[in-house]
């Protein structure tokens, strides 16, 4: 067949069935009815002389011939993605773009939130979807199907471009009338307290992989799955965590907290932001991505921390 008689919208659809190995997923992953993916999938096999898809007791498996297809058919719709969105040109006063970003809560209210105030200004009609940097995310990527993955620079994958966000120190953060935070901290006085700290999908955070490093004799009492959340766990107790200085010096004027530098060394940890190699001259992208950098940097504006401890007025 030729190309000029094939409807490149079965690729999309082949790509669906051969990574959902459903025609009732690839459907509603693509919008679609399961009638119109049933018939998507009969043109697919006439196309490719091959049953592509067959079932195997409850189960649809891919045929030797799709197996051999399917990372072809991955990288065309790839580069088919790019060719749409790569134009170098980009007017965010006018655009209707919709940008897909992973990124940590932790990432989103530092950064993100502050950058979406002035979206709205600019491009109001740009949308934004903001997705959990976990699942298979660094897969979506690797498909087209997420622009920008923000995460610390060794969670990152091989392969694609990145550009750094902003570097970012880690504090101890806790309850302003914790004793602990009232004078510099010892490593014994850290290690004997309470801790709370954050597993995402069972993942160690950056903090957490370098506290364990150095052999870890805490008493961890609340693992939490987001960075968000343990700020508010910690006003009336004796907990402490070890936190990002932007996320403890954005709560410190809304609960009774205090922050004072760790007892060891932590190195910075860089948060880098990624995106597929075909994306490099999308106008659209570069925007976006500089205009997050903005936004980085002037997160950092005055969080340096001093060697005595933080307290806000309460």
């Amino acid at each position: 067949m030729r190309l000029n008689q094939f409807d490149l919208n079965l690729l999309v659809a082949l790509g669906a069935l051969l990574e959902e190995r459903s025609v009732t997923r690839a459907a509603e992953r693509l919008n679609l009815s399961q009638p119109a993916m049933s018939a998507a999938l009969r043109r697919l096999r006439e196309a490719f002389k091959d049953e592509l898809l067959v079932m195997h007791g409850k189960r649809m498996v891919p045929t030797a011939h799709a197996q051999h297809l399917a990372p072809q058919v991955a990288q065309a719709i790839v580069t088919m993605r790019s060719l749409l969105s790569s134009s170098t040109q980009f007017d965010p006063a006018t655009s209707h773009r919709a940008f897909r970003i992973a990124a940590s809560d932790y990432v989103t209210m530092v950064v993100i939130v502050p950058m979406l105030a002035e979206l709205a200004r600019i491009a109001p009609n740009v949308r934004v979807e903001i997705l959990p940097p976990q699942g298979g995310v660094e897969l979506e990527m690797e498909r087209g199907t997420v622009d920008l993955l923000i995460s610390p620079e060794q969670f990152q994958g091989r392969g694609h471009p990145q550009d750094l966000l902003f570097e970012e120190r880690h504090v101890v953060l806790g309850w302003a009338e914790n004793p602990l935070l009232c004078e510099p901290m010892s490593e014994q006085d850290y290690d004997d307290a309470s801790h709370v700290i954050v597993e995402v999908s069972r993942t160690l955070s950056f903090a957490e992989e370098h506290v364990r490093a150095r052999g870890d004799r805490r008493r961890i009492v609340i693992v939490a799955s987001s960075f968000t959340v343990v700020p508010w766990m910690l006003p009336g107790t004796q907990r402490i965590a070890l936190v990002h200085e932007r996320l403890a010096r954005a709560f410190l004027p809304h609960l009774p907290l205090a922050i004072v530098q760790p007892p060891f060394a932590i190195p910075p940890m860089r948060e880098m932001m990624q995106y597929h190699r075909t994306r490099a001259q999308d106008g659209g992208l570069t925007w976006l991505r500089e205009l997050l950098r903005r936004h980085g940097h002037a997160a950092a504006d005055g969080a340096s921390l001093p060697s005595p401890p933080i307290k806000p007025e309460v």
